[in-house]
């Protein structure tokens, strides 16, 4: 296959599951937001671009995955969402690389890696969501970054068209990934990777993961409901560090609250919060730092919808 050569997708009728007024409280890990005037669950990747394909070219559409990266505003989101991980993404061995479908969870690729006797791969044990946000927003933990063990990508677009990529023809960063034009995430979606990894010792890998997920556990609020890290690190910076000396541990606005445990986690401790609270605390917690120390705080979690 030429890389960046277009495969069309026959359109043929859709196989998936299509929910008007969803709550998408029930979609992110936060428990908290508004609805999707419409959400889409793929039967399987073909099923995707089929549907992708199907809708006007102006519908805005949402792909979300485990939603542990995610805020729906209150007023909710008035376009289309896609669960890529209610579809049984695929995961497999493909020749000396992991194959991973956008929807399949990070962790999940771990243990997959580990078990074919792979190294370098435990670090996704680490990140929350699935392959399809890693990718977009190279996602990291433990001193290494997603697009650090990608070969190829494969993308989607709005038309249903899949096309293969290689990392070069992105533009990667810290907590940053985009093409050219700046379609990626509004007009063109990550579908699958294929993710190379160095052979390993399958025990040691398997013993690595364990020991990172009990440190998570020890250092993250991982029993409350949570989006991962609020804000990127600042370079030089530790954006826990800059808000916990602000003071701000602990800090409530309506029923979402900065986490004493991790100060880079805002939780939802009795599943009440609003989105606007969570936003707000989000506000809150950037200003408080920028007046404090100067520094302007970035998001990582994305916001979409109506407030």
């Amino acid at each position: 296959m030429i890389m960046g050569e277009p495969i069309r997708v026959p359109a043929d009728a859709l196989r998936g599951t299509l929910r008007l007024n969803e709550p998408m409280s029930r979609h992110v890990s936060w428990r908290a937001g508004g609805y999707a005037a419409r959400c889409y669950v793929p039967a399987d990747l073909s099923d995707l671009a089929a549907f992708l394909g199907s809708l006007p070219s102006d519908e805005p559409v949402c792909m979300v995955g485990l939603g542990s990266n995610l805020l729906v505003r209150d007023g909710g989101f008035r376009g289309t969402v896609v669960l890529t991980h209610g579809s049984r993404p695929a995961l497999r061995l493909d020749g000396d690389c992991v194959y991973a479908e956008a929807g399949v969870p990070s962790p999940k690729v771990a243990r997959f890696a580990a078990n074919q006797g792979f190294d370098g791969a435990e670090f996704l044990a680490g990140i929350p969501g699935t392959v399809g946000g890693a990718l977009a927003m190279n996602a990291g933990c433990y001193g290494t970054e997603t697009w650090e063990v990608v070969a190829r990508a494969l993308t989607v677009d709005r038309c249903g068209e899949l096309r293969e990529h290689v990392p070069t023809e992105f533009d990667i960063g810290y907590r940053h990934c985009a093409l050219p034009g700046g379609a990626l995430g509004k007009d063109i979606w990550f579908a699958a990777a294929w993710l190379r990894f160095r052979a390993g010792n399958r025990n040691q890998a398997r013993r690595r993961i364990t020991e990172l997920l009990e440190q998570r556990i020890r250092t993250q609020p991982l029993d409350l409901p949570n989006a991962g890290s609020v804000f990127r690190n600042p370079p030089g910076q530790h954006a826990a560090q800059l808000i916990e000396a602000c003071g701000l541990k602990g800090f409530v606005i309506g029923g979402a609250r900065i986490s004493e445990k991790h100060a880079n986690f805002i939780v939802n401790p009795k599943r009440r919060a609003s989105a606007a609270d969570i936003e707000k605390l989000i506000t809150h917690a950037r200003a408080t730092v920028k007046e404090r120390f100067g520094i302007e705080l970035q998001t990582e979690v994305r916001i979409v919808g109506e407030a």
